[in-house]
C-alpha cells in the first residue's frame, strides 16, 4: 500500500499486512483473485541475489541419507545398523529419509488430501478457523510471522496440538478431522521408535529420550504452497531451522524441499512413501550440539499447489508440559565437551522462535552459554 507524505509516495507495510491478514483468505486468496504480481509484503528484497542463485545449486553430488527400517524389530544385527546410519545422518546431515516404516501410504495420501480439501473449500468455511491465538488447538492462518519476518513466505497453513491433551474431535473440520486423528497415532508410534533409536544412536538407554519427555507432545502442521506468479521474488518458506526435539515431514509429488549442507542447498526430492526427518532445535540444544538441527527452505513455484505435513515433536505453548526444563543432557558432557547452552523451558525456547520469526538465523544463539 502506497500512502503520500509530502507529494511523495512511501510504502506502508503494516497497513499492507494488516490487509491481507484481515482478509482472511490467505495466499490461496489471493491467487483465486488472479494476481500476475505478488504484493510486496511477500517480496524478499534483502535476499535477491541467493534467490537468482537458488536454481543454479550444483548438488547433484549430494544425496540425503535413506534409512531402510526393513526387519528393525526381528534383527538385532539390522537393527545396529539402522542406528549407525542415523547417528551419521544426525551427526553430518541433520536429515535423512525413512522407508519401509509402519504408516500405511494409504494414510498418508489421506493426510495430504485431507490438507488439500480444507484448504480448498470455500473462504467463508475456513474463516471461522482463522487465528492468531496460538493458544487455541486448531488454528488456520497464512505466516505465523506475519508481522515478525522481514517478509512474508508464499504459503498457508493449518495447525493443530495433538499431543499431549488433543482437542476434541468436533473442534477439527470435518473435512479433514478423521484423518487428523488417525494419521497423528501412526505418527505418535513411529516417533516412539525414532526416539528410541537417536537414544541409543546417542550411547543412552533406547528409553532415555522418551523419559525426557521428548515424545510427549506432538503438534501437526498442514502447509498449502499455491502456485506462485513470480516464483523468483519470494519462498514458500524462507531459511529456517525448526522448533522442538524432531519433525516428520511427508510431502506431495511437486517438490521444492531444500536442506544447507556444506554451504550448498541441496535438493530434497519427494520419494513416494517415504518420511522425510530432520533435527529440530531443541535436539541439538539437550545433545550438546552432538546432532545437528540444520537450515532448510522451501522454494516457491509456478506450478503447484504442493502440500506438506510437518509433524513437530514438542509441546506447545498452552500445555503444562511446555515449563517443563531441558538442558544438554549430563551423560554427554565432559571436560573435553563442556555443556554449550544454557537450561530453558519449551515456552522460553517457543517465545523467543515465534518472536523472533523466520529470518534465516538460529534461535538457539540466544541460549548459549558465553
Amino acid at each position: 500500500m502506497e500512502v503520500k507524505a509530502k507529494g511523495i509516495s512511501v510504502y506502508d507495510r503494516n497497513s499492507e499486512l494488516r490487509l491481507f491478514d484481515d482478509s482472511k483468505v490467505g495466499v490461496k486468496g489471493l491467487v483465486d483473485s488472479g494476481i500476475s504480481k505478488i504484493p510486496r509484503i511477500f517480496v524478499h528484497d534483502y535476499q535477491v541475489k541467493k534467490l537468482e542463485q537458488k536454481s543454479n545449486c550444483k548438488n547433484s553430488q549430494f544425496n540425503v541419507p535413506i534409512v531402510d527400517f526393513d526387519r528393525i524389530y526381528e534383527d538385532k544385527a539390522r537393527r545396529y545398523e539402522i542406528v549407525e546410519r542415523i547417528r551419521d545422518a544426525c551427526e553430518n546431515w541433520g536429515f535423512f529419509q525413512v522407508i519401509n516404516h509402519d504408516i500405511p501410504l494409504s494414510i498418508m495420501n489421506q493426510m495430504i488430501d485431507g490438507v488439500r480439501g480444507f484448504h480448498e473449500q470455500k473462504s467463508e468455511m475456513k474463516k471461522q478457523y482463522y487465528s492468531r491465538d496460538v493458544t487455541k488447538g486448531f488454528i488456520y492462518n497464512s505466516n505465523f510471522d506475519l508481522y515478525q519476518a522481514p517478509a512474508a513466505n508464499w504459503r498457508d497453513t493449518i495447525s493443530c496440538v495433538m499431543a499431549p491433551n488433543p482437542p476434541d474431535h468436533i473442534d477439527l473440520p470435518p473435512i479433514c478431522r478423521d484423518i487428523y486423528f488417525e494419521y497423528s497415532t501412526y505418527m505418535m508410534k513411529f516417533g516412539h521408535t525414532l526416539f528410541e533409536l537417536l537414544s541409543e544412536a546417542l550411547g543412552l538407554d533406547s528409553s532415555h529420550l522418551e523419559n525426557m519427555g521428548c515424545t510427549e507432545g506432538l503438534f501437526v502442521l498442514g502447509h498449502y504452497y499455491p502456485a506462485c506468479p513470480e516464483p523468483e521474488l519470494t519462498y514458500g518458506t524462507s531459511n529456517h531451522s525448526d522448533s522442538g526435539f524432531l519433525t516428520v515431514l511427508i510431502q506431495d509429488h511437486v517438490g521444492g524441499l531444500q536442506i544447507l549442507h556444506e554451504n550448498k542447498w541441496i535438493d530434497v526430492p519427494p520419494t513416494n512413501g517415504s518420511l522425510v526427518v530432520n533435527i529440530a532445535d531443541l535436539l541439538q540444544l539437550i545433545t550438546n550440539d552432538k546432532f545437528t538441527s540444520v537450515n532448510h527452505r522451501v522454494l516457491a513455484k509456478k506450478i503447484g499447489p504442493r502440500m506438506s505435513v510437518a509433524s513437530f515433536f514438542r509441546t506447545h505453548f498452552r500445555e503444562g508440559a511446555a515449563s517443563k526444563v531441558y538442558g544438554p543432557i549430563k551423560e554427554l558432557l565432559s571436560e573435553e565437551n563442556p555443556q554449550i547452552y544454557q537450561e530453558i523451558t519449551t515456552r522460553d525456547y517457543l517465545t523467543h522462535y515465534y518472536n523472533k520469526g523466520l529470518d534465516g538465523t538460529s534461535a538457539l544463539s540466544r541460549f548459549k552459554i558465553h
